[in-house]
């Protein structure tokens, strides 16, 4: 009962963590078109990669699909640690490295999300029992 708590707790991070930089991608924040524009996604990238990590905040909060917003977490953070590592550097507008270190810990915390709940994945889940 007290892992379940635990990983409640890191659910509840990572969506927040998605949730709330929301409003930087749906109004246009100087950061955060910068970051698309460097990137080449501006602006529909930077739209769509904030509905889906709408999505995956909502996705982690609903018991059922809590794999499904896990994994979606992990390769839209994947590509945004691909994105700092390739093309904008660690350190983006003298942040200090703040998005990319959230990042790290948002990745590796939707791991550990997921890998708690891998038996719920369907057709591969049961398969899963490492």
């Amino acid at each position: 009962m007290k892992s379940y708590k635990i990983i409640l707790m890191l659910r509840i991070a990572v969506a927040v963590i998605l949730i709330q930089t929301l409003r930087f991608k749906f109004t246009a924040h100087p950061d955060s078109v910068y970051i698309f524009e460097t990137v080449g996604l501006e602006p529909y990238g930077r739209i769509g990669v904030g509905i889906l990590e709408l999505v995956a905040g909502i996705l982690l909060l609903i018991p059922k699909t809590v794999w499904a917003g896990a994994l979606l977490t992990l390769g839209l953070i994947g590509g945004a640690i691909v994105m700092h590592l390739t093309q904008l550097g660690i350190e983006v507008n003298g942040d200090g490295g703040v998005l990319f270190y959230t990042a790290m810990i948002t990745f590796l915390l939707s791991a550990v999300i997921l890998y708690y709940f891998r038996k719920d994945i369907p057709v591969v889940g049961k398969k899963l029992s490492f």
